[in-house]
């Protein structure tokens, strides 16, 4: 009999009018009406006091439960119109929720203007684990694969699956076989030992210069004694770690401030380059988005280079920066675009704070990518002109070719082009290819150019053409969305909402950019809503009629008995999302549907992907079932039913004919029936019901 799965998973019926608890905060203080605080601390302070009574007022917009608290993270962002935007972390009984995290929105008089949040529901679940620390960090060891130094588990609310449940953050750290140093975090089931998913925080990823020619640099000292010490950008430095994989290294120091020769042979050369684009990346936060350096708060970072021998990355640690020599020691990761995107992954950290795992970690790596080209392109260099090639003079592949495309993310072999239900399950640097593709059709457009002398051909996955709406509307709107709007658990179709919610604040709803940025989403295949807050007309003859058909974006558009939508992609068909209907071992009835609109037509189709397995021995008896139903106003039909009998080793695909509910809104809906005995499972995913 099969253990039973789900053992201490949430029970999904949270108290809505719930008390709430926000630590590190004071009742709300009065401020004399008319009376603007001066200072940037009293706006931050008065931020906060608006924001604690918002979510206070309004926690079933938040599902929030009566076991729940909330801590600020971070400051408030501040609009000039005297909007705000204030972050929280959220804790469950004490322990941290994991995809709990919210953004309070507040209308310049202080008042509650909206919100941000992942969860379906409040979260009700026990907090008592069954698995051990000690067994959770035995588990979570075994992922990282290279030298252990340390591990330490901390108890935790996973809700960044359909089901919240207890678990593990195990944070192993060490070092990986290629030389990268690693914070593996390994989120382990706290009742069945499972690895739910695992992420590394770290993020892979005058002077003259290797890759961008003579430049100026900030440096400090005089005649004599000068060091790579920028006073101008927060202090930011440049060291040389002299091929140790530890330390700060040493600061960079020269007579006479000429800095490198352009070349490998001298080890200044790679410090120059690193320097510079630390200089231009903090420039280009500072003077294009108005961030104050990678933190938000004039600090600048530390350079180190020359990290370990012939090592072939560059990588953020939550930091500061690092970047290896490359094959042979002689192709160092320096590149301008290189710099800003590792160094904007420290944005990312400092904002929404994407999870580097699934769509929200495709989405982070893309953020960087979209963040080290608008460096470059800032950086006007003469010798690294701006374009949509990330790492293009580094030759990280050996034949000259770039590490990624943004114009048309396949040139690479490996990312998709468009989003599809299976993205979430890809590598997060291939899962990035729909969100840079995006950002590339909402600056230029899509189909053939030339900029900066070099050529691109920007398809779309809808066969649309896309009308760009300029780099710089571009970059600004997806900053926007991902310091206001964005959270933790971000996937593809939020940050749709979340670019529309920032292009209707910077230019309006009505705007050719919002326009822009719909039809941008809409041609990489991310549907949803339209700017102005409108539905979307319904998909043409062909396309699918199943809203959130591989469940990547959780249980959005689909009702289920409770952790029927599982996070699993040991066990999908494709992606990390499926449906799991039973696999108790015991009596046990599981559901799972949605309602759909037919149109008129002469045909309709129900496809879907199903695989059963069964500690069931029986050739002849059907004792566990799964129904395939059709709700239409009173009269349910089963149009299947497949059971115990059907267990195989592999999904195959149903096919269903639909056909007689053209021009109706029913149910689709699924009915597991197990018994009292022998676990059966039901594992189905990728919906489809077109219609010709």
């Amino acid at each position: 009999m099969k253990s039973n799965r789900r053992a201490g998973a949430a029970t999904l019926a949270g108290a809505a009018t719930a008390a709430l608890l926000v630590t590190g905060l004071a009742a709300p203080t009065a401020q004399a009406a008319g009376q603007a605080p001066q200072s940037f601390a009293a706006r931050q302070a008065l931020a906060r006091d608006h924001a604690f009574s918002a979510l206070t007022a309004h926690g079933k917009a938040f599902r929030v439960a009566a076991q729940d608290a909330f801590s600020p993270r971070g400051r408030a962002v501040l609009d000039p119109t005297g909007a705000a935007h204030v972050r929280y972390d959220r804790t469950y009984r004490g322990l941290p929720v994991l995809g709990g995290d919210v953004v309070v929105h507040l209308n310049p008089d202080g008042t509650y203007a909206g919100g941000d949040q992942t969860l379906a529901r409040p979260l009700s679940l026990g907090t008592t684990p069954t698995v051990t620390e000690a067994q959770a960090i035995r588990v979570a060891t075994s992922r990282l694969h290279g030298t252990v130094g340390s591990a330490a588990a901390t108890r935790v609310v996973d809700a960044t699956v359909s089901s919240p449940q207890l678990a593990y953050d195990v944070v192993v750290d060490g070092v990986r076989a290629d030389q990268t140093p690693s914070r593996l975090h390994v989120v382990v089931d706290a009742t069945s030992g499972k690895v739910l998913r695992s992420a590394d925080e770290i993020e892979t990823g005058t002077g003259n210069s290797i890759y961008s020619g003579s430049v100026a640099i900030g440096t400090s000292g005089t005649a004599g004694n000068f060091s790579m010490s920028d006073p101008t950008r927060g202090n930011g430095n440049t060291t040389d770690l002299g091929g140790a994989t530890t330390g700060t290294g040493t600061l960079f120091t020269d007579a006479d401030d000429v800095w490198g020769n352009g070349a490998t042979s001298d080890r200044a050369s790679a410090a120059v380059d690193a320097h510079y684009g630390a200089q231009m990346t903090y420039d280009f936060y500072k003077n294009v988005l108005a961030r104050n350096g990678i933190f938000g708060d004039g600090r600048g970072v530390r350079s180190r280079v020359h990290y370990g021998n012939a090592y072939v990355n560059a990588f953020w640690d939550g930091t500061q920066m690092t970047y290896g020599d490359g094959a042979g020691n002689t192709h160092p990761l320096t590149e301008l675009d290189v710099a800003g995107h590792e160094m904007s992954h420290g944005v990312t950290e400092n904002t929404a704070n994407l999870t580097y795992s699934g769509e929200s970690g495709g989405l982070n790596e893309a953020t960087s990518d979209i963040f080290g080209t608008a460096v470059e392109f800032y950086a006007a260099n003469a010798s690294d002109v701006g374009d949509y090639l990330i790492g293009e003079k580094i030759d990280i592949n050996g034949n000259g070719t770039p590490l990624r495309y943004q114009d048309k993310p396949s040139r690479d072999g490996t990312s998709p082009d468009c989003w599809s239900s299976g993205v979430g399950g890809l590598d997060v640097h291939y899962s990035s290819g729909p969100a840079n593709h995006v950002f590339y059709l909402m600056s230029e457009g899509s189909g053939p150019k030339t900029i900066n002398g070099v050529s691109y051909n920007s398809p779309t996955c809808n066969a649309s053409t896309v009308t760009g709406i300029g780099r710089d509307a571009a970059t600004k709107i997806w900053y926007r969305a991902l310091s206001v709007y964005m959270t933790s658990s971000t996937n593809y179709a939020g940050a749709r909402t979340a670019a529309i919610n920032a292009a209707t604040d910077l230019y309006g709803a009505s705007s050719t950019q919002c326009a822009g940025v719909a039809s941008a989403f809409s041609a990489i295949n991310v549907a949803g809503t339209l700017c102005g807050g409108t539905t979307p007309p319904p998909p043409p003859p062909g396309g699918n009629l199943v809203v959130n058909p591989g469940f990547e974006s959780g249980a959005a558009s689909w009702t289920q008995s409770t952790g029927v939508i599982t996070n699993d992609a040991t066990k999908a068909h494709a992606g990390a999302w499926l449906g799991w209907l039973d696999g108790y071992g015991a009596t046990h009835t599981d559901t799972l549907s949605q309602s759909i609109t037919i149109p008129a037509g002469t045909s309709a189709t129900l496809s879907f992907w199903l695989k059963v397995t069964s500690s069931e021995t029986s050739t002849t008896s059907a004792f566990d079932t799964l129904k395939v139903q059709v709700v239409s106003g009173t009269t349910t039909t089963t149009l299947a039913t497949y059971s115990n009998l059907n267990k195989s080793a592999a999904f195959a695909q149903k096919t269903l004919s639909m056909t007689p509910y053209l021009g109706k809104t029913v149910t689709l809906k699924l009915v597991g029936a197990e018994d009292a005995s022998l676990a059966t499972s039901f594992f189905t995913d990728d919906f489809s019901v077109t219609k010709a």
